[in-house]
């Protein structure tokens, strides 16, 4: 394979992992895999969450395509590599700095800002029911997802926390994890 192929199929699966993210948070994580994620959603003092499952099952996943793609398809190896980078960003990102379990730092401006407010904004509903910014490194403005918000608030779809609730549940976990 051409290091331009094995390049390209890299970048796309890095790139694709972000739009299945994205789908299995709405769908599977705050679908039928709830039990598994609630934890990350509630204020909690354990350095561990049951939601961490989600990156042993992923990991499991990617490290059966490393293998399967050394012994008998070559690109699936390239393509496991993209997954694998997409989990290196997502912990550093997510884990890091949108939930500070690595490291305490709070952008101010950018797009780390955004990442930051849109991932809190998601943060903002109370179980698993509507809820915005289901991606971890696309982030929409923060601004149409508070109105966003705020329309699944008044038709029901969704039950919002009020903006001190969600100011003291983040400095909970700031301090706890």
């Amino acid at each position: 394979m051409s290091w331009l192929a094995a390049i390209s199929i890299t970048l796309g699966a890095l790139v694709f992992m972000e739009f299945f993210a994205w789908f299995a948070h709405k769908y599977i994580m705050h679908g039928f895999g709830w039990g598994w994620h609630r934890d990350h959603h509630e204020p909690h003092n354990n350095t561990f969450e049951k939601n961490d499952l989600y990156a042993t099952v992923f990991g499991t996943i990617d490290a059966a395509m490393y293998i399967f793609g050394a012994l008998y398809w070559e690109w699936l190896w390239w393509a496991a590599l993209g997954v694998n980078l997409y989990g290196v960003i997502y912990a550093i990102v997510h884990d890091g700095l949108v939930h500070q379990r690595f490291f305490k730092w709070v952008p101010k401006k950018g797009y780390a800002k955004r990442l930051v407010q849109a991932h809190k904004l998601h943060h903002a509903t109370i179980g698993k029911e509507g809820g915005v910014s289901f991606g971890f490194v696309i982030a929409r403005d923060p601004a149409k997802l508070k109105a966003e918000l705020k329309e699944q608030a008044k038709s029901g779809v969704a039950v919002v926390r009020d903006s001190k609730t969600v100011r003291e549940d983040a400095a909970n976990r700031v301090t706890t994890l």
